[in-house]
């Protein structure tokens, strides 16, 4: 009889077991999962091409940005990540599969780079060789194959690793758009014990999640055609929060 429970992470571990590891993106076989994904190299999928998302180069472009120290969270490939060492950001990238890891570090070498990429669990605090405070922290992908609890463990990372005055950039599925993330409530997908794929968001859903932060823009990610220089589907949220410098209570 286990009855080890004490912390708030021993529930969300508790809790992460409640997903199929075969069937879902995040837990015990997630790195297995993605190392399968990103095996085939030449397989069409939209975001393994070696452009940035066009809503992050966009800001970069505006100046609402500026080069500092970033952090990407689930890099996959690197695409981001490099784009904005190309710019002279410190940049770290973390991600769980060490296939999609080496396919950045390759990218990276070829594109003569210095990007510090990071094998592990965003939320493990016991292997996280990459600390804040960052002046940017992007995830074109992440979040939505967080399971609801874990948004808990989510926002805790970037209260630690957000410097005042730095932003949070995100894609994320969007709702209404059929096959491209679940609409079920946070609760049942733990009647499922799947994620089905990730989880579709809503602006106002997004709004709350994120409420500690300034809303910087939510808006469609635009349609880029093959040629362009920039990554963009339509079927995903982007967003750009601010972090203040400092809590408005002590403004």
């Amino acid at each position: 009889m286990d009855r080890n429970i004490r912390t708030i992470d021993d529930v969300l571990q508790l809790m992460d077991g409640l997903f199929a590891p075969e069937s879902d993106r995040w837990t015990a076989g997630a790195a297995d999962w993605w190392d399968g994904f990103y095996a085939d190299r030449a397989k069409p999928v939209p975001f393994f091409v070696a452009k940035p998302d066009e809503h992050l180069a966009e800001a970069l472009d505006r100046g609402l940005i500026a080069p500092g120290r970033a952090l990407e969270l689930g890099c996959g490939p690197g695409r981001n990540a490099l784009h904005l060492a190309s710019l002279g950001f410190e940049v770290d990238a973390v991600d769980l599969s060490p296939a999609a890891l080496a396919w950045a570090g390759d990218r990276a070498r070829e594109a003569g780079l210095d990007v510090r990429f990071h094998h592990g669990d965003i939320f493990d605090r016991r292997h996280a060789d990459w600390s804040g405070p960052y002046d940017l922290i992007l995830d074109s992908g992440c979040f939505h194959h967080v399971p609801p609890h874990r948004r808990i463990s989510y926002l805790d990372l970037l209260d630690r690793a957000l410097a005042p005055g730095g932003h949070f950039s995100l894609t994320c599925f969007a709702a209404g758009e059929a096959g491209m993330g679940s609409e079920l409530s946070d609760a049942e997908f733990y009647a499922h014990s799947r994620l089905h794929g990730g989880l579709a968001y809503t602006p106002e859903s997004l709004r709350a999640v994120f409420a500690d932060l300034t809303e910087v823009e939510i808006r469609r990610m635009n349609d880029e055609p093959p040629e362009s220089l920039r990554f963009g589907e339509p079927f995903l949220w982007t967003a750009l929060f601010r972090r203040d410098e400092q809590p408005p209570d002590q403004a």
